[in-house]
Order: structure tokens, then C-alpha cells, then sequence
């Protein structure tokens, strides 16, 4: 399902094996100008055909998802899911997005870019953990998707690593409690305002809700800094979401 282009993106520095290539990852977030519908039906129908069209051409090592938020959230209106080997695949599809008829009516009001990397806290629990964990994203094998910026308090790095371990110990045994959710963790330190996007990924919404509330009652919530806004987004094709708009 992934498609990969020139790698761009170096090894993990600690335990990595050579030759991992990691991937860029960014959540561009829609939201369509109501202006829009009050144009003619037949200048509608071209945007609508003329941007369906783009979505429908294969772009080499692009990988990019469509989830709707229609209803969901005031702000946006659709996600694409997006993951490069480079930020350059991100700009060239952005470009010809612009390029459209409807792109002259579409805002970005939050894009969020990050990048895998394999997570240190993983080991001691799963020890089939390998140097392509974490650092290849398979996604789209869920209906719903949930999406937010994620940043920790500066306390929590001045931890000791032993201690950070044993609290994400509790973390990741929560997790495990809900095999329904998966998660995609991508790293953003450098790239973004923040530390980490969170993208959990599944059939069953309750699951995802009783996972979140569980966590709360664990230590590594009291250093949350920031995990909001949450994004509530159900995968759609293209074509779908340019119906639920016009």
C-alpha cells in the first residue's frame, strides 16, 4: 500500500539499523468557502469533476487518504492524510490543488507535519520490536480516524529514563487493553509547533473514547502540556466528500 519515492529521511540515532528509511507525514486540514455554493450549478459541476479528477491520478510516491470531518467540526471540513518520503511530494500536491477551480475556495486552517521514528519506550514490552517498527505507517484499514497534536511538559524530559520507562510501561500495557485502536505516533521536535501527532485508528469509536478515559487516571497524563484540537474523521473517498459539500 505504500508507495516510497528518493529517501529523504536519515536512522534512528539510538538502536536503529542502517538503511531504515523513515517517512514524512503531514494531516492538511480542509475547509471549503460557503461562497462556493452560491455559484451556478454548472460552474459547481466543473469544479467538482475537475477536482475528483486530480484525486483519481496515481502520484508517485504519494501516499494520500481522504477523511471527511462534515458535521464533525466547525472549523474543516476534510483531512488529507499525507505520507512522502519528502515535504517536496506534500508542496507539488498542495501546487496542483491551488491550481483547481475549488482551490481558490479552500482555506488550510490547521496541517500539522511530522515524522516516523522508532519509539524508545517500546522495547521492554514487545520484544519482536524491530528497526521498520514505527518507521513504516500502513494506514486506511479503518473507517474512523482521530488526529491530534500532542506536546509534553519540559518536566517530563528531565526524568530519568528509567523512570519515564516504567510510567509509559503503564501506558503502553493500557493500550494493549484495546487492540481495536491503532495507533500511528509521528515525531515532530524541530518541524512543528509540536512534539507529536497521535493518530489513532478504528472500527469503533467507544473503544477509542474508554481508551482515553483510562489514560487520564495514569501518571504520564500529569504531563501533558497540550492534545488538543482533536479531530474527529471518517475515511471518504474524494468523490463522497465533494458531494457531502456541494
Amino acid at each position: 500500500m505504500n508507495q516510497s519515492g528518493p529517501a529523504a529521511a536519515g536512522q534512528d540515532q539510538a538502536g536503529a539499523q542502517p538503511g531504515v528509511t523513515r517517512q514524512m507525514v503531514n494531516f492538511a486540514f480542509f475547509k471549503l468557502d460557503p461562497v462556493f455554493r452560491r455559484l451556478g450549478d454548472a460552474d459547481r459541476r466543473r469544479a467538482r469533476d475537475e477536482f475528483a479528477a486530480l484525486f483519481a491520478q496515481d502520484r508517485q510516491g504519494l501516499l494520500c487518504l481522504s477523511y471527511s470531518t462534515v458535521a464533525l467540526r466547525p472549523d474543516v471540513d476534510f483531512l488529507l492524510w499525507r505520507i512522502a518520503a519528502a515535504v517536496d511530494d506534500f508542496q507539488a500536491q498542495s501546487q496542483a490543488i491551488n491550481r483547481t477551480s475549488l482551490g481558490g475556495y479552500l482555506s488550510t486552517p490547521w496541517s500539522f507535519l511530522s515524522m516516523t521514528k522508532r519509539s524508545m519506550y517500546v522495547d521492554k514490552i514487545d520484544p519482536f520490536h524491530t528497526a521498520e517498527s514505527r518507521t513504516r505507517i500502513i494506514p486506511g484499514q479503518h473507517k474512523y480516524l482521530f488526529v491530534y497534536p500532542f506536546v509534553k511538559t519540559r518536566a517530563w524530559y528531565l526524568l530519568p529514563l528509567e523512570q519515564r520507562q516504567a510510567i509509559m510501561d503503564v501506558h503502553i500495557r493500557i493500550g494493549n487493553k484495546y487492540p481495536s485502536v491503532k495507533l500511528n505516533t509521528t515525531y515532530s521536535f524541530g518541524l512543528d509547533d509540536q512534539e507529536f501527532v497521535l493518530a489513532f485508528e478504528t472500527d469503533q469509536p467507544k473503544d477509542f473514547l474508554d481508551l482515553v478515559m483510562e489514560l487520564r487516571e495514569t501518571e504520564s497524563s500529569k504531563y501533558t502540556q497540550r492534545d488538543t484540537p482533536i479531530f474527529t474523521c471518517v475515511r471518504t473517498p474524494m468523490e463522497r466528500i465533494l458531494e457531502q459539500l456541494f
